[in-house]
């Protein structure tokens, strides 16, 4: 994967100010034309198996209020937000029937999470596909700049679909939505909410009956090598099925908004599950049909200007953070993220190195100071200004998380209750 020549950062940079430097090609996954790269959240793995998501034990997240924003933004892996135009492909039509995968795994022993829940054993890609697919959608995204197709997926009875924003965002405004389900019924959408930051959107169907909502498992008790199988409608194909395995877990990546829109910062999932254009906003499941991620991103080679197909590096949205966001969609149509206060750039020998600290922010009130050079945040390491910026920005606002950094040659640790920031 060939890298785009980049520009040196300057000293310091705005820990939510758009990056200055590219990496690797993207496209989404939802309307015509090319996109922007993925990232992954750091949110806890409480709530697994629960919509809408429980509360994260031992946290009590500040009151949700507007600030400005001046945030954070990274890129580390430019990726390709899958945006799939309808008519995209040419291809000989051999099967009415939507094409699921054929191959099976065999099943595995039950294990423990990191959360201490025994979880099932694992079944065949065949159990789980037809066990998942009534849960994942189709989407028709008809704007005035065109149309497009994506993919989501059911989170409740009451209608309520997730997706990634540059599924819908062109037909948002001025446009019409159209879900199509896994036994063919249609019905018209409206947005509830959208959360373009972290390229997030639910929208909402009605006068639809037996809805089956999608079992939510936690990103947080996933492991690199673990099966993982992804749902959705590449290139308008629905009912889609591919297999492959978690890559990477905590994955810096930049996406950039259709048309110009806000730029997303992601804390991704990787994956060698093939994705294409038309996957964007559907589902990342384990083999136990359990939700793990929304498929955002893919990598792509080179600079090419048209839509570009997997080549085994995806980037999914951890479902810790996105059913988080998606909860707070629902409840009103808007959603929060969390900051620390402090200008970042890399520093010379790894790690984050931060610049001006902003008064009364998170990061003063922890004691940290311009200079300090951040290597830890959590359980997360911090190998530079990326890997801070989508950490910081995946994780559960008004928490408070360890970070450890390096001052004078001397490495300390302090607990910094992050500043919570709602999203424009």
């Amino acid at each position: 994967m060939t890298e785009t020549p980049t520009s040196p950062l300057p000293p310091h940079r705005d820990p939510w100010a758009a990056p200055t430097t590219p990496q690797a090609p993207v496209q989404h996954a939802g309307t015509e034309g090319p996109y922007g790269p993925g990232h992954a959240p750091l949110g806890s793995g409480s709530g697994a198996g629960q919509w809408p998501p429980a509360p994260v034990p031992g946290t009590a997240p500040a009151p949700r209020a507007r600030r400005p924003v001046a945030a954070l933004a990274a890129t580390a892996v430019l990726a390709a937000l899958l945006g799939g135009g309808a008519g995209a492909v040419t291809a000989t039509v051999l099967d009415d029937d939507p094409v699921a995968t054929t191959s099976s795994a065999a099943p595995a022993a039950q294990r423990t999470s990191d959360t201490g829940t025994v979880v099932p054993a694992q079944g065949t890609v065949a159990e789980v596909a037809a066990r998942v697919l009534p849960s994942v959608v189709m989407i028709e995204a008809q704007g005035v700049s065109g149309s497009g197709t994506g993919s989501g997926v059911v989170l409740d009875d009451e209608g309520h679909v997730l997706t990634n924003n540059h599924v819908i965002e062109g037909a948002a405004q001025q446009g019409t939505l159209t879900v199509v389900f896994d036994d063919g019924t249609r019905a018209e959408a409206r947005v509830v909410g959208t959360d373009p930051s972290a390229d997030l959107a639910v929208v909402q169907v009605q006068g639809v009956d037996d809805l089956a909502p999608i079992e939510v498992g936690s990103s947080a008790d996933l492991q690199v090598g673990d099966s993982v199988l992804a749902l959705g409608s590449p290139l308008g194909l629905a009912g889609s099925v591919s297999e492959g395995i978690v890559s990477a877990k905590n994955r810096p990546v930049f996406a950039g908004g259709e048309q110009g829109g806000q730029a997303s910062v992601l804390n991704a999932i990787q994956t060698d599950t093939a994705i294409n254009p038309g996957n964007s906003g559907g589902a990342l499941v384990d083999l136990r049909g359990r939700l793990v991620g929304i498929n955002s991103a893919i990598a792509t080679v080179g600079g090419s200007s048209g839509q570009s197909g997997n080549i085994g590096i995806g980037f999914a949205i951890p479902v810790d953070q996105a059913t988080r966001i998606a909860a707070e969609l629902i409840e009103d149509g808007t959603a929060s993220y969390a900051r620390i206060g402090a200008q970042v750039s890399d520093a010379q020998d790894g790690g984050a190195l931060l610049g001006t600290v902003e008064p009364g922010s998170a990061a003063q009130e922890a004691g940290l100071q311009d200079g300090d050079v951040v290597t830890r945040l959590g359980e997360q390491v911090v190998d530079g200004a990326d890997a801070l910026v989508s950490a910081v920005r995946s994780a559960v606002p008004g928490s408070t998380v360890d970070l450890t950094y390096v001052r004078d040659g001397e490495e300390r640790t302090v607990q910094v209750t992050l500043d919570t920031v709602e999203s424009d």
